[in-house]
């Protein structure tokens, strides 16, 4: 018996009727079901007076999954797919993205395209292309104190009312460098489109193997994004008195102490996309964020509004 498993944004309604009408359709062609929240993978944000979360990473992936499903179906929007990437990258599960949010960058389809999708998942008719993933690490001397995946990116800034901050970041082998700014993003080619991207960092095709440090306003014309190896591993130095925060996706984080260093290093468990045709990157960035549209003057007789 074939083996799925629908992860669900269970705030949601519209994704919840979804899964319920995909329950039925799955079971119906003899399939096992396997249904989780997507809340699993939201780690959310460490208290700080509290001992970090130390259980690794593993323990977002959900106790009735495992490497026998064929696959999980993601209902919800971007933030659903990246908390799905966390329960399912760990055991290798392929996860096939439906939109059920609002913008849909990572989704693979849309809810008029349902049938057509569960037609070709059912009939084998779908192929897989990897996305890296990070493992990004809080240390204290020896000590980790936590710990998570990350799909697009890591972002340690200051808190609000606080002053521009340093950062020391080594990278692999090479020497340490200064950043001072109001923080930093590491980020993967998929996390290129997005916090990286607004802060001035350059898109990166998914199939590059390559990471991407940008500085968020940086006090300085020299610092600039930079992009090199996926195979260095990363770590960052706090150079300053105060705390600072470090979010990971959006949806998971903590307070960093001047004592802590946080390790960022390609996991080996990439996140595996279902895809249901050729996946065209430029033709996402195009539809999804405008890239490359031809610029057509308005007709008019040249005077201003």
């Amino acid at each position: 018996m074939p083996r799925v498993g629908l992860i669900v944004n269970d705030g949601k309604g519209l994704a919840m009727t979804t899964a319920d009408a995909l329950e039925e359709r799955f079971r119906g062609h003899g399939w096992d079901v396997r249904r989780v929240s997507s809340s699993g993978g939201m780690v959310g944000f460490a208290n700080p007076d509290q001992h970090l979360r130390n259980r690794g990473f593993r323990a977002c992936v959900p106790d009735n999954f495992s490497e026998e499903l064929e696959l999980a179906v993601v209902l919800g929007g971007d933030g659903t797919v990246l908390s799905a990437a966390r329960q399912t990258a760990p055991i290798g599960v392929p996860i096939l993205t439906i939109n059920t949010g609002h913008l849909g960058f990572l989704a693979e389809a849309y809810l008029h395209q349902l049938d057509g999708a569960l037609e070709q998942v059912i009939s084998g008719r779908w192929t897989v292309e990897e996305r890296s993933m990070l493992v990004v690490s809080v240390l204290r001397s020896e000590q980790r104190r936590w710990e998570v995946l990350c799909l697009n990116e890591m972002a340690l800034h200051r808190e609000p009312l606080t002053s521009m901050c340093h950062f020391e970041i080594a990278i692999g082998r090479h020497a340490p460098v200064d950043i001072a700014a109001d923080g930093v993003i590491l980020s993967t080619p998929t996390g290129s489109t997005a916090y990286a991207l607004s802060a001035g960092g350059p898109v990166i095709t998914p199939d590059c193997p390559v990471l991407q440090l940008t500085p968020i306003a940086p006090h300085s014309l020299a610092s600039r994004a930079l992009v090199f190896s996926d195979r260095e591993p990363v770590t960052v130095f706090p150079a300053t008195p105060e705390r600072l925060m470090m979010v990971v996706d959006g949806s998971a984080g903590c307070y960093i102490w001047p004592e802590d260093r946080i390790l960022i290093r390609r996991s080996d468990h990439p996140v595996r996309f279902v895809r249901l045709a050729d996946h065209e990157f430029f033709g996402v960035l195009r539809n999804k964020l405008g890239w490359g549209l031809p610029h057509v003057a308005k007709p008019g007789n040249g005077e201003l509004p």
